[in-house]
């Protein structure tokens, strides 16, 4: 997202087998609970961030749709993607199930590539303790 230039820039990774507008809700996201944008604060627009990327506008939209339906995001026509105000909602068994799926495979992932437990720990540690 390159509309403000405080805010980093958003990668994605093509190659990936995750789907391009999921990377995109996921970073999106990241930033929202990470305080980077706050109520009422426009997002850069779908084409823009699909001209940065060089992926469709389609995929853009989904990825704001998957953001609106959480919750995250107004969409209006003609006036763009708008933060909403938000409170969290509460855990459910499965929500917290399917989050320890995939940090186990998150995990496996990254000891398969050499990161040490101790490493892992502690950035977990640490991205848990942060805002949000």
């Amino acid at each position: 997202m390159t509309a403000d230039p405080s805010i980093r820039p958003i990668r994605i990774d093509l190659e990936s087998t995750v789907p391009a507008y999921r990377q995109i809700a996921d970073a999106i996201r990241a930033r929202l609970v990470g305080g980077d944008f706050q109520p009422g604060d426009q997002l850069p627009t779908v084409r823009q961030i699909a001209i940065d990327l060089g992926v469709h506008h389609n995929t853009v939209a989904e990825a704001y749709r998957t953001l609106a339906e959480e919750g995250w995001l107004d969409l209006g026509r003609r006036r763009g993607a708008t933060v909403q105000e938000r409170t969290a909602p509460r855990a459910t068994p499965r929500t917290k199930a399917r989050f320890r799926q995939r940090l186990r495979e998150l995990i496996a992932e990254a000891r398969g590539a050499g990161v040490s437990p101790d490493v892992i720990a502690a950035e977990l540690a640490a991205l848990a303790g942060q805002r949000g």
